[in-house]
């Protein structure tokens, strides 16, 4: 596999008055961009972000995904692109034994940022929500969803991919908010698995077993549709929350069948890596772990929070957004505007701030 140079005039002209001129040129630049769960809506929003960051700045963005989360084949696909000369690599990091072959490839000169799953043992910064304090946000809404401190029942709880440390911290930070009423008993977490036929399959199983559950959270993008539907098909008898904005998510909150569903800022978890990258080749600079807080955004029928510091938007509106890259990427433009060399280059936190 071999790179061609693309960019215009303009789109070069665009990146050399964000990042300024030091360093390689931006046509001179191809970025490999790698990720997990291939054909999910969810991750097709965080690629969208990539491509109009590597089209803002002028860059090649070459992209690869696979099925599932297996970290042995993710990791030959961002190692297929680190052989084939890309200048830089974002990827998803679903397994700690991605780790040694990352490292491996960022000693060789090639720097890497993770997005989305990460691994604390690779030395690349993060681009990702507040995992912990997401499901805290989470929990806290179907809590009151339920009636608060004095809400009973039984909750189930469900993750498409048990042992991702970032679905851990989410069941973590739900759990510490449904504890605070102690007439709530959690079952799970379940494997309720990622495909989007499997995940259904598994949710009804669950509340097969659990028909008289309050309510239903799952922690991964899938979830939010099956319980929608289930649901539907049983009444509407439980509350259902899950998490990401993606179409058929919002319209399950939109017909009621789900109640709430919290958002990581697919775009940012897309775009920031890309310039975060592009900013370190054309400068010539070392990136070293951090975190970088992609936000939160919390939905329901009745509000809309889509997080750092954009304007307000209707629940049509985004719904819009969910289905249309065009029309997120000018929604974008206000934050996408903020990213200055001198905000890239700055020292990002803790990569341990990821899960406070």
């Amino acid at each position: 596999m071999t790179f061609g140079k693309t960019v215009s005039t303009i789109a070069l002209a665009a990146a050399t008055l964000a990042f300024g001129a030091a360093g390689a040129f931006a046509e001179d630049i191809t970025i490999g961009f790698v990720a997990h769960a291939q054909g999910d809506p969810f991750v097709q929003q965080i690629q969208d972000g990539a491509q109009a960051a590597a089209d803002d700045l002028g860059v090649k963005l070459v992209t690869a995904q696979q099925a599932g989360g297996a970290p042995e084949g993710q990791l030959k696909l961002v190692q297929n692109f680190a052989n084939s000369g890309a200048q830089g690599i974002a990827t998803s990091v679903p397994g700690e034994s991605m780790a040694r072959g990352l490292n491996d490839i960022i000693s060789s000169g090639v720097p890497i940022v993770q997005f989305n799953l990460l691994s604390q043992a690779v030395e690349a910064p993060y681009v990702g929500e507040k995992s912990v304090e997401s499901g805290r946000i989470l929990g806290r809404m179907v809590l009151d969803k339920l009636g608060g401190e004095n809400a009973k029942g039984t909750v189930i709880l469900g993750n498409c991919f048990p042992g991702f440390p970032v679905l851990e911290n989410r069941a973590k930070g739900v759990e510490e908010s449904l504890a605070k009423a102690s007439g709530i008993k959690v079952l799970g977490p379940f494997d309720v698995k990622v495909s989007a036929v499997d995940n259904y399959n598994h949710w009804e199983q669950l509340y097969s077993a659990n028909p008289d559950a309050v309510a239903l959270i799952g922690l991964c993008a899938p979830d939010v549709t099956s319980l929608g539907k289930l649901n539907a098909a049983h009444g509407d008898k439980f509350v259902a929350g899950g998490y990401d904005l993606t179409e058929l998510n919002l319209k399950a909150v939109k017909e009621g069948h789900a109640y709430v569903t919290i958002g990581q800022s697919a775009f940012v978890q897309g775009y920031l890596p890309v310039a975060l990258l592009v900013n370190a080749i054309k400068g010539g600079k070392k990136i070293g772990p951090g975190f970088y807080d992609a936000g939160s955004q919390v939905v329901t029928a009745d509000k809309v929070d889509m997080g750092n510091g954009l304007p307000p938007v209707s629940f049509d509106e985004a719904q819009k957004l969910a289905s249309d890259p065009k029309a997120t990427i000018e929604y974008y433009k206000p934050w996408t505007k903020t990213l200055t060399a001198e905000m890239l280059s700055a020292e990002p936190k803790p990569i341990s701030a990821e899960s406070e």
